[in-house]
């Protein structure tokens, strides 16, 4: 046995401590790095118009002189059929799209201009994207624009976020 233990008298009572509990509530989920606070949060898929938008969140670091968190969101795909069964649960699926979209961005000349991270979640893409958004104290968030039936039918992740983001949201077309 490593190291020595010594046990707690039978006669004691363990008290929780009430405030402990509110502050692991308020700590981030992952602790980040300072020099990436106050910085550009960006989602990128590998789209067309997550490319633009990341192009335009390169820009805008550079020029405030702050630093990159590119956000990928990892797919989710239900566990169950929604044929008369209960609503789905949704489980996170291993995603390497995250693994060659980072090789990928790991090569790009465009981004040696500013200091960047990629950041995977799991989950709703609008909620994850304003959570790294509020981990980093981020100054803004840059999405591309949704086009198609997708955004038609569930509405662009573009539009959710700029409903309930709670920092500004630039929307490249």
């Amino acid at each position: 046995m490593a190291g020595h233990e010594f046990p707690e008298p039978a006669d004691r009572k363990q008290v929780a401590d009430p405030s402990s509990d509110l502050q692991a509530a308020e700590e981030p989920r992952h602790s980040c790095d300072p020099a990436f606070r106050h910085g550009v949060v960006v989602g990128f898929d590998g789209s067309t118009s997550s490319e633009r938008a990341l192009a335009y969140a390169v820009g805008m670091a550079r020029r405030s002189g702050s630093a990159l968190i590119i956000v990928h969101v990892a797919n989710r795909l239900p566990t169950t059929v929604w044929a008369g069964c209960e609503p789905p649960v949704f489980v996170d699926v291993p995603d390497h799209r995250t693994e060659v979209l980072g090789l990928e961005l790991a090569c790009a000349d465009y981004l040696t201009e500013v200091p960047w991270i990629l950041v995977e979640r799991g989950g709703d893409i609008c909620h994850e994207l304003e959570e790294v958004g509020r981990e980093y104290s981020a100054d803004a968030i840059v999405v591309g624009s949704t086009h198609g039936i997708v955004g038609r039918l569930f509405g662009s992740v573009a539009g959710r976020l700029a409903k309930r983001a709670q920092r500004p949201v630039v929307v490249i077309p």
